[in-house]
């Protein structure tokens, strides 16, 4: 049975991310290495474990959080195909069984906005926890110099916090920005389409999705 201490002990899998995020580095992105990846492991798993799934789910959930963006070493265009179409390749070698791998491509293949949908409960978790990395300790800029909106953005957050209320059956993305370093207009200019993937992602696993900046709820 393939784990999650498999996918982070192996050496093929960390240079693809490392390589992905030195590309997203020279095209200017945010971070998108280790601590991205690890970040989005473990709040997938936590989402589906707060849900009562069960663990062999919650396993393929932290997985497919960790191998996502393994794409983006090939092109950032495409980095969700191309990432499932790698991730088929390892992990089948690695002796993944088709039905647990093709849930892993599923969701990763599925992860982008642009592209993507939520096609399961792995897949619904790795959406919310990807689209809900916004943090300060992404921007790659020295100083936090904000010619970009992006980096912007993540600059002037200064807490984020993804809670799932199982009770309520609600999920609820909480943003801190200073607003001295970022209008909350900007944060719906650039993450606008990424919030409306993570209600739809909300509602495939029975959840309402809001999100509240400031202590104001916005959606």
């Amino acid at each position: 049975m393939v784990t999650f201490s498999d996918i982070k002990n192996s050496k093929e899998i960390s240079t693809y991310i490392s390589k992905g995020n030195d590309v997203l580095g020279v095209l200017g992105y945010t971070e998108h290495g280790y601590g991205h990846a690890e970040k989005v492991a473990r709040k997938a798993a936590e989402i589906l474990i707060l849900l009562g799934y069960e663990e062999r789910i919650v396993e393929l959930a932290r997985i497919s959080g960790y191998m996502h963006d393994i794409g983006n070493c090939i092109n950032r265009h495409d980095h969700a195909q191309s990432g499932a179409v790698m991730a088929f390749r390892i992990l089948d070698r690695m002796g993944l069984p088709p039905e647990e791998l093709a849930d892993v491509i599923g969701a990763i293949g599925n992860h982008d906005e642009g592209t993507g949908s939520s096609i399961s409960p792995i897949s619904a978790a790795l959406i919310l926890a990807d689209k809900s990395d916004v943090r300060r300790s992404r921007v790659r800029a020295a100083g936090g110099s904000m010619a970009d909106i992006h980096d912007r953005v993540n600059y002037a957050v200064h807490t984020s916090n993804l809670t799932v209320k199982p009770d309520t059956r609600e999920i609820v993305l909480s943003l801190e920005i200073d607003t001295t370093i970022s209008a909350v207009m900007d944060y719906f200019e650039i993450f606008l389409s990424r919030m409306l993937m993570c209600r739809k992602a909300a509602e495939y696993l029975g959840l309402n999705f809001e999100l509240c900046i400031n202590d104001i709820r916005l959606l």
